[in-house]
Parts: C-alpha cells; structure tokens; sequence
C-alpha cells in the first residue's frame, strides 16, 4: 500500500471509498437522507474529478492505493497563512485499523506544512466513534462545536472542531 496525489484514474475510488467510509461513518447518526445528499453532493466524479488540483484553499485529493485499488483518500486546505483543515479523510471501512488513515494523515500534513501551516483543524461528528479517537490520538484537541456545515432544512447535527499544533 502506498500514499500518492490522487490522479484521474483514482476519480472512482475516491468516489467509492468515501460515499462508503460516510455511509459507515454516519449511519445511526445522521438521517439516511443526509449522508446520500452528502455523498451526492460532494462524492460525485465530477465534483472530484475538479478537486484533483490544487486551487485556493485546497491541497487536492491524496489517496492510498494497494493494488491499483484505493481504499483511503483524504483531502483539505489552507484557511489561513499558518492554519491549515482536514476536510475529508475516509478509508474503505474494512480496512479500518491497518494505519491507511495515518499515512493519509501524515502525507496531507507534510503538505500543509510544507505551506507554512503551523495549526491544523478539523470538523468531526458529535458522537463519531471512529474519527474522534483517530483525532484525538494524533494530538487534536476539541476547542467548541458548531452546527453541521451539510445541515439544511431544520436539521440541527453538530461538529465538533478540533485543532492541533504542528
């Protein structure tokens, strides 16, 4: 398995392993309509097929390949001259565990680093069992909460935002 910028060739499967990792990530928490409108929304192959590049604000998709498949992608974004997001990190759900999220981790930090981010945020669903202790075993702290950035139409699910120092 290895960590690579997302190319052309990796659109489906990034498109595949995160409309996956979401539905297992939110399923219980969320309405199942939200994650399909989420995954619609953000996990279609024109939308990532966009996103491959940098652009202002985003750093491109990196992905984690093991036999031409890939089963992680993670993506984000400078917001600030030294502050830098985690936009997006999902894995194939059964492969949880094998410290694919680490080295997509690792790989999009140096990036950001490598920008001058000196401090790293990130959104997680309140009652995430799987991000929270990914985050916060990788030095992130909770600083507040805010309403979910996808909410519409009176639904009122809650982010956590973490930060850490690099």
């Amino acid at each position: 398995m290895f960590v690579k910028r997302a190319e052309t060739k990796h659109v489906e499967g990034i498109s595949n392993v995160c409309r996956e990792g979401c539905l297992d990530t939110y399923e219980g928490l969320r309405s199942r309509e939200n994650i399909e409108r989420n995954n619609q929304t953000f996990y279609n192959h024109e939308r990532i097929s966009e996103e491959l590049v940098e652009q202002k604000g985003w750093d491109g998709y990196f992905v984690a390949v093991e036999n031409d498949k890939v089963v992680g992608a993670i993506g984000g974004g400078m917001t600030g001259e030294a502050t830098s997001e985690v936009y997006v990190l999902y894995l194939d759900p059964s492969r949880r565990g094998e410290g694919i999220g680490s080295k997509l981790m690792e790989e999009l930090t140096g990036v950001q680093k490598g920008k001058g981010s000196s401090e790293q945020w990130v959104s997680v669903q309140k009652g995430n069992d799987k991000g929270i202790p990914f985050y916060e075993a990788r030095g992130f702290e909770c600083v507040g909460e805010q309403a979910a950035y996808s909410n519409e139409g009176g639904e009122e699910y809650v982010s956590l935002r973490y930060k850490r120092k690099l």
